[in-house]
């Protein structure tokens, strides 16, 4: 299950240009394997269908058994934080809804963490040899 977009795009807002991509992984409660067939086919949908409405884009994707992983591009004003948990509670909300045996297999169904990371088109590195330099000009 993936959606790919390999070419970097900048978007623009009122106030701001950006392009702020991060990998993403976060796991059902326990970490039981409960995303499988009709329920990952389910949860791709609903994660696609919620881009708009929480303004952010799927790069990529991949539903594994005992997790997630996206590759999302995120607005900076409505911050990737409140994106992830915006998409945890509609999909937790709607598939508990549409398959009752996560309801008795799980309290709920997301832990409450996350593993965030950016990823940028430099490397940190590059990034601060940039910064430094800037006094020498």
């Amino acid at each position: 299950m993936e959606i790919v977009n390999k070419n970097k795009q900048y978007k623009s807002s009122n106030t701001a240009i950006y392009s702020c991509q991060y990998h993403v992984i976060f796991c059902p409660k326990y970490r039981r394997k409960v995303l499988t067939d009709k329920i990952a086919d389910r949860l791709l949908e609903i994660i696609q269908e919620k881009q708009n409405v929480f303004n952010y884009q799927i790069l990529d994707i991949e539903i594994m058994t005992d997790h997630v992983h996206l590759l999302i591009d995120v607005n900076p004003q409505d911050g990737i934080y409140n994106v992830i948990n915006h998409i945890k509670g509609s999909t937790s909300r709607i598939l508990r809804a549409e398959f009752p045996k996560l309801k008795s297999r799980l309290p709920t169904l997301w832990t409450r963490s996350k593993f965030i990371s950016s990823v940028g088109a430099v490397s940190l590195e590059t990034v601060k040899k940039y910064i430094e330099n800037q006094k020498n000009k």
